[in-house]
């Protein structure tokens, strides 16, 4: 049996190298070219990036996973999505039949891992795990973004496993962090290469697929995801919520996300990207801290989160509304 300490470098090594060769690869211009990112009235970028970083990311992790001994079931899942959102990057599928795709790939996973949920449990995982596919998604719209909040949270999940004595498991996850870290050479502000459908919708899925089996395997609350993902899943929640109160076509694409409306309102790519990963490692540090303290402590670390995500939500709110006003003051 190999040495713990030479297993992580191992996988990890792997699964670096792999995405970084894999990406190399990809950027040369007989490849990128069949899946460039035209911008559009709904982009944040002004010319063509090729959109092919999950094709390196996702390979690599999985071949990381499986060396660091992970689950092949887990790994098989997010290939296929990886695949399902290929074709969806090549030829723009509807949006009905990516659901589908991601519905499946969701109750696949809960009937294998939850068998036990019972007819109201399992929904529940199944629409849990599709959420945060597509929240993933639905984030990855600005340089770096996605990228970095992949390498916080995935490193957070193997801290956080190691803590609890699971080393494999901590190990599997530290492969989906460097994987990405790869990525994020090429897609840190000024982006190079953009991460696709092929790269966003299988992170969320792992994501939400190892968040979920820690949760399982007792080793975190059931909070503690939802806080390692915090900026994904509070700016993504809530713009859903208030575009579906107001009446819009939730499914149809917009720049109405807190971190959209940032880099509209005059923030640069590389102000966003920083400031989100500092909230995301000041979030995933709380959540560590309060990990395996009393309850009171639990909930009060939650309770101060809650009111920083508020507050900046406010913020970015009142910085929006003052450029609207001074757009319409210049009409």
């Amino acid at each position: 049996m190999q040495d713990p300490p030479l297993t992580l470098l191992l996988a990890t090594v792997l699964a670096f190298a792999l995405s970084f060769a894999l990406l190399r690869v990809l950027r040369l211009p007989a490849m990128q070219r069949w899946f460039l990112d035209q911008p559009n009235a709904r982009s944040l970028h002004a010319s063509p990036v090729p959109r092919i970083g999950g094709l390196g990311v996702v390979p690599a992790a999985a071949v990381g996973i499986l060396v660091a001994g992970g689950d092949a079931l887990v790994v098989g899942l997010a290939v296929a999505l990886m695949l399902l959102s290929l074709l969806d990057d090549w030829k723009n599928l509807p949006a009905a039949w990516r659901l589908l795709g991601h519905l499946v790939a969701a109750t696949i996973f809960a009937l294998a891992y939850f068998p036990g949920a019972g007819w109201i449990g399992l929904p529940v995982v199944v629409l849990a795990v599709g959420w945060m596919i597509n929240l993933y998604n639905f984030m990855d719209g600005a340089d770096g973004l996605a990228g970095g909040m992949t390498v916080v949270g995935f490193c957070t999940y193997a801290a956080a496993a190691g803590l609890a004595g699971a080393i494999p498991f901590g190990l599997a996850s530290l492969c989906v962090a460097t994987a990405a870290a790869a990525f994020l050479t090429l897609n840190f502000p000024p982006a190079r290469i953009f991460m696709g459908d092929a790269g966003s919708v299988p992170l969320g899925f792992l994501a939400a697929a190892f968040g979920l089996i820690g949760w399982r395997d007792g080793l975190w609350p059931l909070w503690f995801p939802l806080v390692v993902f915090g900026p994904f899943v509070v700016d993504a929640s809530v713009t859903l919520a208030r575009r579906a109160l107001r009446g819009e076509r939730v499914w149809t694409a917009h720049r109405c996300h807190y971190y959209q409306r940032l880099v509209l309102t005059g923030w640069s790519h590389r102000q966003l990207a920083l400031a989100e990963y500092g909230l995301m490692l000041f979030g995933s540090g709380a959540a560590l801290v309060a990990l395996n303290r009393s309850v009171a402590v639990q909930v009060l670390t939650l309770a101060s989160l809650a009111a920083v995500y508020l507050l900046a939500c406010l913020t970015v709110d009142r910085r929006w509304q003052l450029r609207r006003r001074g757009s319409s003051n210049h009409q």
